[in-house]
Formats: C-alpha cells, sequence, structure tokens
C-alpha cells in the first residue's frame, strides 16, 4: 500500500465521457436544475436520480463509471486553469 495507483482512461472512453457531461448538462439545465449540483451529487453518491431522464441523460450518465466522468472534469478543469 505504499505505492500510488495510477488509473488510466483511453481516449476513446474521455470523448464518450465529455460528449456524455455536455448532454447531461444541457438537459439538466433545460429542465431547470444546477448542472453542477446535480452532476457532484451523482459523482459522490452514485444515486443517478440525482440526473435528470430528460433527453435520456440518466440512462446515458448510468454508461459511464463515475471515476471516468470525475477525471474528465478534473482535466478539463485543469487545462484550463494552467493555460
Amino acid at each position: 500500500m505504499d505505492e500510488t495507483q495510477k488509473i488510466s482512461i483511453n481516449e476513446i472512453n474521455r470523448e464518450v465521457a465529455r460528449s456524455i457531461l455536455d448532454e447531461i448538462y444541457t438537459a439538466l439545465a433545460e429542465k431547470g436544475y444546477n448542472p453542477v449540483t446535480q452532476i457532484v451529487g451523482y459523482i459522490m453518491s452514485g444515486d443517478p436520480s440525482y440526473i435528470t431522464s430528460y433527453k435520456n441523460a440518466r440512462a446515458m450518465v448510468m454508461k459511464i463509471e463515475r471515476d471516468e466522468l470525475l477525471e474528465e472534469l478534473v482535466k478539463v478543469y485543469a487545462e484550463n486553469k494552467l493555460n
């Protein structure tokens, strides 16, 4: 347990995660929800009821692992913050 675990998500999954996040964000906003708090709620709890079923967003979010969604969010943040 002294070594750091390394998680690697391939580029195909990254694109899928980004596409799913875009669609979920849009669906949540269109339904009047705060997309950021709803997505955080889902990632933290794993409860898909944080995501609206509007535009099939709930089904889409369950197609990808929460850690992959989180990794994509952190990656985009770091790219924007550090550039």
